[in-house]
């Protein structure tokens, strides 16, 4: 079953994170309190997989008006290939589209091997042609 992410799933997701390699985790943006704020901007657009009572997949993704991102998509290795990554990829997909988002963007790490070859099979273009950049303005504790 694929259901809305809500803050109350904090907990189980947080732990899926931690237990999948090639997660990108940080102790402000990913606290209870950064992912609290982030839902509250973008309640619609994320999502959980429930199986045998227990989260098994999560795909977290907001927009900013203009275009949305994906961020900490995975699926319990256990639960791989069983379409749970692109069923969680369609529920994300309706939702921007009824806010009228047309472009989604992600980052994926390069030793990812999992997560690249998911977003390849899925269609999505690997861009070549930009550098990505950022900077920490606040501190991680």
């Amino acid at each position: 079953m694929i259901r809305l992410l809500t803050i109350m799933d904090y907990e189980e997701i947080y732990h899926l994170w931690l237990r999948t390699p090639g997660m990108g985790l940080n102790s402000l943006d990913d606290s209870r309190e950064g992912i609290k704020k982030f839902l509250e901007k973008n309640p619609a657009t994320s999502f959980v997989a429930v199986e045998d009572a227990h989260i098994v997949g999560v795909i977290l993704s907001g927009h900013d008006g203009r275009r949305g991102y994906l961020y900490h998509a995975c699926v319990e290795e256990a639960y791989r290939r069983r379409c749970i990554g692109k069923e969680l990829l369609g529920h994300v997909t309706e939702a921007m589209k009824a806010e009228k988002i047309s472009k989604l963007s992600l980052v994926c790490f390069k030793d990812n091997a999992p997560g690249n070859s998911f977003w390849d099979r899925e269609g999505w273009k690997l861009r070549r042609d930009l550098n990505f950049y950022d900077i920490v303005i606040i501190p991680q504790s």
